[in-house]
């Protein structure tokens, strides 16, 4: 048998794919793209019908004469990138850089790294798509255009080293929107009234909430009329007018998204859209499990779908059936209700092999790994689950009028939740007593009222941002992570905590683009945009007609702002650090690297200093400040300003407040004070 060659993407995917096709079989790397336009220029001829001219990456000449002689040396090459438009361009790119012999070359792709999926991919092998090339061709394209074409208008009008985006533009017009709304948002005040009523053989009260008059919902907007309904109430009896028993269930989740594990990812585990990513690249390229060598333990992790394939719901409905018994077993599949394009009809994200469970890989993988990969397998058990049932109990309870509500609910059935939950699943309420009945006659005992203020809308995190733009249909399952991280890389957004504030250089680039650039940031121009890719990719519609009808009218508009915009200067954040050269404060300055301090007199002063941001504490060794710094590996500590004279250092924030018991520094570990002493053992 001859000698086949197979190009994936990754070396990490390379060595899993290895072991399953055995000696006839040579596994190489592309590491990613080894082709692309050319970044000192458009790289696209506008005057020739929109060509794009492709040159080969920047060292990787080397990597692709060794792909090009195994090629040669080769029976039969198999292009196996990753199986969405990005894939299939550079499986294209590759035949195109080798000069591959297209009668021996084709295209495999398989959505799990396993045995089965890999060699049968081989037995399926095709052509290439041009379908898909074009239509990631396409966007390519038009986000050069939009880069290439704008980021020089705002280099001229604010400063150099900004950048515009197609799809980050919309992004920060939805957080300087959502900003701008929160800003001008005018609180109201309303009151919530509860009453606490004798029950009679209950020690326990029953506590009703106001809900309003008999027939309507009401708000309380005062206290003059808070006080004049408990006025009109008390001293009464309230009569129960109406006890409901209902069930009611709770549907199990649908195995996970990309957009949806972005957004589980962060609520659960506080992962970053693109630590998710990172993350779930390396469970689906391969991790070394102890007995079974280098094994692909989710799916591919680029998905809109939430379709399984009949035998991995198969293998997971006997997992719940031997695990936890038939009565769990979900009874009808459910089927993906989501509208519009779904990418490639990809499956879901889910385990590779259900029954490596994450308990059984626990120790073969890092921290990490492990929790998302639990997230991942839990969600997709739960989904073939059945749903949760519970019991609930109304009362309704009226007086003068008025009425009040109690409600309580219990789990009848844990169905799904015996293996997942989330912060949308709720605990068991207060037992309502069995002897309430219709028409009885309770006494209140208490009333209690409380002044509240309505809030304004939640500043966007990188979860709600994700769940917006996949409403809106803006980008899709691979550009989610790129965006976010690239308007805070370029500090349009600052992120605190989980919260994405606009920054004021953010505030002028979107300010910029919404005067000079409506179109790309108007959010139902993009989504068009993105139905237009789709449509190229099914074949319906030719890539030149995009780029045809989009080029000429943004050419048109840089041409204005060009003449039109005024320059805005942003001015450098002045720091109290004084310069050792010539006496001026520093100011800060953002690198490659983030934020230094450099002097305000360059070029003739060229001093610079590292930026560390004090916490406002003390160090407890010397008279310096407490820092944030970054170690060699990107990790955070805290450290003196006095290094390296002053060695103190912890991994935890310090408090500022000294241990009582042997004076050392206390640090915050979670939401506790903890001496830095281990031995000392003191905590608050």
């Amino acid at each position: 048998m001859g000698k086949n060659l197979v190009i994936v993407e990754s070396p990490a995917k390379a060595e899993t794919i290895k072991k399953f096709l055995g000696k006839n079989y040579e596994v190489l790397a592309s590491n990613g793209h080894v082709r692309d336009l050319p970044k000192s220029q458009l790289g696209i001829d506008v005057d020739n019908d929109y060509e794009p001219k492709y040159i080969t990456i920047r060292g990787k000449g080397d990597l692709l004469a060794k792909l090009r002689k195994e090629a040669k040396k080769a029976d039969k090459v198999y292009l196996a990138t990753d199986p969405d438009r990005e894939g299939e361009a550079i499986s294209w790119h590759l035949l195109e850089a080798l000069k591959l012999d297209e009668k021996k070359t084709s295209r495999i792709t398989f959505n799990e790294i396993t045995k089965n999926a890999v060699k049968q991919s081989i037995k399926q092998a095709r052509n290439i798509d041009m379908n898909l090339v074009d239509s990631q061709q396409v966007r390519r394209m038009l986000d050069r255009m939009v880069g290439y074409k704008i980021s020089p208008v705002l280099w001229e009008k604010v400063k150099r080293g900004l950048s515009a985006g197609r799809v980050q533009s919309v992004a920060l017009r939805l957080i300087c929107d959502r900003d701008r709304e929160i800003n001008s948002f005018i609180p109201k005040e309303y009151w919530n009234l509860d009453a606490s009523f004798e029950v009679p053989g209950e020690k326990k009260p029953l506590t009703a909430h106001f809900y309003g008059t008999a027939k309507d919902k009401m708000t309380i907007d005062s206290k003059k009329q808070v006080e004049d309904i408990i006025n009109s109430v008390k001293d009464r009896q309230f009569t129960v007018s109406d006890v409901k028993v209902s069930e009611r269930t709770r549907k199990s989740p649908v195995p996970f998204t990309t957009s949806t594990l972005q957004q589980e990812a962060s609520k659960n585990l506080n992962f970053s859209t693109q630590k998710t990513m990172r993350i779930a690249q390396q469970l689906y390229e391969g991790v070394s499990i102890k007995g079974h060598g280098t094994v692909g333990l989710i799916t591919y992790l680029r998905t809109d779908s939430t379709r399984v394939s009949e035998e991995a719901n198969e293998a997971c409905i006997q997992y719940v059936t031997e695990n936890f018994g038939e009565k769990y077993v979900q009874k009808n599949e459910k089927k993906n209700t989501s509208q519009g394009k779904i990418q490639d009809a990809h499956e879901a994200i889910r385990p590779t092999y259900i029954e490596f469970t994450p308990d059984m890989v626990k120790d073969q993988l890092q921290r990490d790994q492990f929790r998302l990969y639990q997230l991942i397998w839990k969600r997709f058990v739960a989904s073939r689950m059945q749903p949760a049932v519970y019991e609930t109990k109304s009362v309704r309870l009226e007086c003068e009028g008025y009425r009040f509500n109690a409600a309580a609910s219990k789990i009848v059935f844990n169905g799904y939740l015996k293996v997942y939950k989330n912060d949308e699943d709720e605990e068991e309420s207060d037992v309502i007593s069995a002897s309430l009945e219709k028409d009885m006659q309770l006494n209140c005992v208490q009333f209690d009222k409380s002044q509240h203020f309505t809030q304004p809308p939640a500043h966007y995190t990188e979860a709600s941002l994700v769940k917006t733009l996949e409403e809106l249909g803006i980008g899709r399952p691979s550009t989610y992570a790129p965006t976010i991280t690239t308007i805070i890389a370029r500090r349009y957004v600052a992120k605190e905590k989980k919260n994405l504030y606009v920054t004021e250089m953010g505030e002028i680039v979107n300010e910029i683009m919404m005067r000079a650039f409506t179109t790309i940031v108007d959010v139902n121009f993009t989504a068009n945009l993105e139905a237009l890719l789709d449509c190229v990719e099914d074949g319906t519609v030719q890539w030149k007609t995009v780029v045809r009808n989009f080029y000429p009218d943004l050419a048109e508009a840089v041409s204005n702002a060009e003449e039109k915009l005024e320059k805005i200067k942003i001015e450098d954040e002045t720091t109290e650090e004084v310069c050792d050269n010539c006496g001026r404060n520093m100011v800060i300055k953002y690198g490659p690297h983030g934020k230094f301090l450099a002097c305000p007199g360059f070029p003739e002063c060229r001093n610079t200093k590292p930026y560390y941001e004090k916490i406002g504490v003390k160090c407890p060794d010397c008279d310096g400040d407490i820092v944030i710094k970054i170690s060699q590996k990107g990790r955070r500590y805290y450290g003196c300003t006095n290094n390296p004279e002053c060695g103190f250092m912890s991994w935890q924030k310090p408090s500022g407040k000294l241990c009582p018991e042997c004076g050392k520094m206390l640090l915050v570990k979670g939401n506790k004070l903890a001496c830095m002493d281990a031995s000392c053992g003191y905590k608050e």
